[in-house]
């Protein structure tokens, strides 16, 4: 069921990488290892990607919707299994798991085009 609209996507995409990388200092695990640097490369990772795609926050529009979706579903899915697959679950594995269910639900339930009144690249003008 796709109930999210690229432009609330659009939203949660910049606060999600914002959260991501300040997740290590907001939920105490900022020690140099894997599970910090992991959702702070993530997060940079969907800022940068959330920039290029084409939809209602994209920048350069170079994106498409449903890669930009797809790829938020990798991501989801590495973070979410980051603290088993490199083995930081005994210290840490909440904020990782949790963020990347969100992730991988925010993928799953977005529309691939934007609103009819979007002007992005192939929809009208560029804005």
């Amino acid at each position: 069921m796709k109930i999210i609209s690229t432009k609330t996507h659009g939203m949660m995409d910049y606060l999600m990488g914002i959260l991501l990388i300040a997740s290590p200092w907001i939920f105490g695990f900022a020690n140099g290892g894997a599970e910090q640097w992991i959702p702070i490369i993530v997060g940079a990772g969907a800022l940068v990607y959330s920039m290029m795609t084409n939809y209602e926050f994209g920048v350069s529009k170079t994106l498409s919707m449903k890669t930009h979706l797809t790829l938020d579903l990798v991501a989801g899915i590495f973070l979410a299994v980051s603290p088993w697959l490199f083995g930081f679950s005994d210290r840490v594995y909440a904020p990782h798991l949790i963020l990347g269910l969100l992730e991988i639900g925010a993928s799953l339930m977005t529309k691939t085009s934007p609103a009819d009144n979007y002007r992005g690249v192939n929809h009208g003008h560029a804005m």
